[in-house]
Parts: structure tokens; C-alpha cells; sequence
């Protein structure tokens, strides 16, 4: 059973999970855990639509990452609410600036890594570009002692994780990630004291602090994999992810994982009301969906009430938004995740036409790097990213064991 208190303004069918403004959610779900109450605020207040505006400033930090000084303002706090941070729009005039970034990484032996929803113009210079998982395990294997991360402060730790021995490099440290805030590793003990023996899996999106605290780890597109490893009889908890865990519930029909109520604020703004204006405006364009997105399960119900032909929607991670898009005969596909993922879907396949869902959902974290810092991180070596050994020790152990199930290849988050 679900209880809600919301403002009276909002439209059925959107269930947010935390504090907007002055409107409250209180829920109560018998396999589902809160993380820690966040209160949003706005520059324009509640927009009473049941979607998260473009720049929510939280009042109540989630918690701080390992061996961060606790005065020391959290990532997405001091990210957000920086007057200094660069508009979206904002594009680097001619071509000298990648060729001096080229330059710069060459002279200090570094690989530049972007994930898919960064600016196109940091995308278009870095020598590899895809989901953070898949970034993290190239930066391994790649000659290069230096790793640049063009994503958020996760992403740069688990490259750290998986290259111990090179310098892993933000060119933004501010750059933090509301998924990956929404728990911290005392969260995660404290939930395992109350499921003894239970085995906690871990989405990828986390810090390293959180996976060290785990069992096994997974993406968005070998979650249910990773759970069919586990004995059916095994209790599980998910986190932190709510919108893939409850995907992960519906597709292994497994009714003993409990599922942490965190999510990403962008995703979680692609609600289900949105799609449904979308899919009525464009009714013959096919449909990628990703698991993070609050609108995956209208999506299904879509399918199910025959809205939407099945073979037209997919739930897909961002590699396998990628893969679909190359194949795809269609004249039109809407796309439900980060707008960012746009430019690579474009690239693949110019002959067919890639809207978003909520042309809104913009994470101002991933659109921080900008080309001056990508340059600046490249002159100075900044920030570098450090892990503590036990830390990373044991969150290492934590991404093998679901290597070791299979690889996630293209797939990731």
C-alpha cells in the first residue's frame, strides 16, 4: 500500500518521492526503504505538475562521501547552487580549443573519457564516449597514465577503483550525482542490520564508499541477471534506485527484494504523464525507454493496454539505447532519459529523427564540464581523485563478482 499527502495542484499519475517545495510525500511500502528526507527548493517554487524543475537546491545534504570534511559543502548543494556555473548553451567558438586540448592530453600522456550525457562538444573531443561502467573498464586497459573523466564524482571513482595505479582526473569537482547522494555507507549498514543475511546489490551509480559496503553490483541492462544469480530464496536488497529496482521486481517476478526509494531527479522527472502526451502526439514513433526513468512502468502499461505496439518500446540502458538506434528502421523515436544521449543517438543514425520525451530533462551536474575546465584540468591536473585503499579494495571486489556473472558489455547504466 502506497499512503501519499501531495498538494492538491498535482496530476494523478505522478509519484515523487521526495519533498518539493512546500508539497509533501510521505510513503509506506512493505519492501521499500527511504533514504534520507530531501527538501527541494526551487528559483520559481513547486511548479505543482509533479515534475522536478531544472535546478532543485537541496536544504538537507544526503550525507558525505568517505573521508569528505564535514564542512565541506556536498556535491550536489554547492553544485547547484553556484551562480558560477556555465549555461548549457554555452559552446567553445572554432576548432583551436580541441586541438589544444588534444595538445595538453598527449604532453601529459591522459585518455579524456565522456560519458553520453555530456556537452556534444566535450563528447565530440574526448577519445572514448559511452556509460560510466563501460569508461571505467576501457580506462584500465588503455596504455595511458592518466585518466580525465568528463562525468560526475562517482564515475571518476570507479575509473579510480578499477586503475589504482594512474591518475584519475575531474576537470569539475562540484560535479555530483542525486542518485548516487540519496545513500551513504552508514545508510547501507544500518539497512543490512535490519535484513541479516540478505544480499545487497548495488547499481554502479553509487560511491565508492556505498559499494564497499556491498556484495555485487550491476547496470541497468544486467540487473536482472545479476539477480537471477542469486538463490531464489535469498532475500535482497536493492538500492539505490527505485524505478530499476521495481523494473528488476516485475521482469525476474521475484517478491523478496526490498528497494531503496532513491532516484535520479532528472529521470525521475520523465513521468508517466509526459510519455503519455508524447506517445498521443506521435503515435507511429517507436520508444526507448530508460529504467531509471519514472515513466518505465507506463511505458509497459502502454504496451499492455495496446497504446503502444510491443515491438515499439524498449526499456534500455543508454549502450543499448546506442545499439537500438543503429539498427532501427524508424522515422521517429522518442527517447525517455538524459538529453544528452541525444548526440550519440543522432551520430549513429542520421536518418532517423531522436526527440525527447521531456526536452527538460537536463542534469546541470553532467553539463558543468565545460571546455575551459576540460583545458584547465589538462594544464594543471586538476582535480585528481583519490580512493582510500581498503575503500577501493573492497568496492573492486564488489564490480568483479558481477564480471564475473557476465559481462555487461555495451550495455551499462
Amino acid at each position: 500500500m502506497v499512503t501519499r499527502r501531495r498538494c492538491q495542484r498535482r496530476r494523478a499519475g505522478r509519484v515523487p518521492t521526495h519533498v518539493v517545495d512546500a508539497c509533501l510525500y510521505t510513503f509506506h511500502y512493505a519492501h521499500v526503504r527511504l533514504p534520507p528526507v530531501f527538501a527541494y527548493k526551487t528559483k520559481t517554487g513547486c511548479d505543482h505538475s509533479g515534475t522536478y524543475l531544472r535546478s532543485p537546491r537541496p536544504v538537507r545534504s544526503a550525507g558525505r562521501r568517505a573521508n569528505q570534511p564535514k564542512e565541506e559543502v556536498t556535491h550536489m548543494a554547492t553544485a547547484i547552487a553556484s551562480t558560477n556555473s556555465p549555461s548549457p548553451d554555452e559552446r567553445p567558438e572554432g576548432t583551436e580549443w580541441a586541438t589544444e586540448v588534444r595538445r595538453l592530453a598527449k604532453e601529459r600522456d591522459a585518455v579524456i573519457l565522456a560519458h553520453n550525457y555530456q556537452r556534444p562538444e566535450i563528447q565530440d573531443v574526448a577519445d572514448h564516449t559511452g556509460d560510466s561502467l563501460a569508461l571505467s573498464r576501457l580506462a584500465a586497459q588503455v596504455e595511458a597514465s592518466t585518466i580525465v573523466f568528463c562525468g560526475v564524482h562517482f564515475m571518476a571513482e570507479t575509473a579510480k577503483i578499477l586503475s589504482p595505479e594512474k591518475t584519475v582526473l575531474l576537470p569539475e569537482p562540484k560535479a555530483g550525482c542525486s542518485l548516487a547522494d540519496t545513500i551513504t555507507a552508514e545508510d547501507v549498514r544500518a539497512w543490512r542490520a535490519e535484513h541479516p543475511g540478505a544480499t545487497v546489490v548495488a547499481y554502479v551509480n553509487t560511491s565508492a564508499a556505498v559499494k564497499a559496503e556491498t556484495d555485487i553490483c550491476c547496470t541497468s541492462s544486467n540487473a536482472a541477471d545479476v539477480i537471477r544469480s542469486i538463490p531464489a530464496e535469498q532475500e535482497i536488497l536493492f538500492l539505490p534506485d527505485q524505478f530499476l529496482g521495481a523494473h528488476v521486481k516485475r521482469i525476474t517476478g521475484r517478491d523478496n527484494i526490498h528497494v531503496w526509494m532513491g532516484e535520479c531527479h532528472v529521470h525521475a522527472g520523465i513521468d508517466g504523464a509526459t510519455l503519455r502526451e508524447r506517445v498521443d502526439a506521435e503515435p507511429d514513433a517507436e520508444l526507448y525507454v530508460h529504467p531509471e526513468c519514472g515513466c518505465a512502468t507506463s511505458a509497459l502499461y502502454l504496451v499492455g493496454a495496446g497504446t503502444v505496439p510491443q515491438d515499439r518500446v524498449k526499456v534500455l540502458s543508454t549502450g543499448g539505447m546506442l545499439t537500438a538506434a543503429e539498427n532501427t528502421k524508424a522515422d521517429k523515436v522518442l527517447i525517455a532519459t538524459e538529453t544528452g544521449m541525444l548526440h550519440q543517438l543522432r551520430a549513429a543514425n542520421p536518418t532517423t529523427s531522436f526527440e525527447p520525451v521531456n526536452s527538460r530533462a537536463e542534469c546541470r551536474y553532467m553539463k558543468m564540464i565545460t571546455a575551459d575546465k576540460l583545458l584547465n584540468s589538462l594544464r594543471t591536473a586538476t582535480t585528481e581523485i583519490t580512493v582510500p585503499d581498503g575503500v577501493a579494495e573492497r568496492a573492486r571486489a564488489s564490480v568483479e563478482r558481477m564480471v564475473a556473472i557476465g559481462s555487461p558489455g555495451r550495455g551499462g547504466e
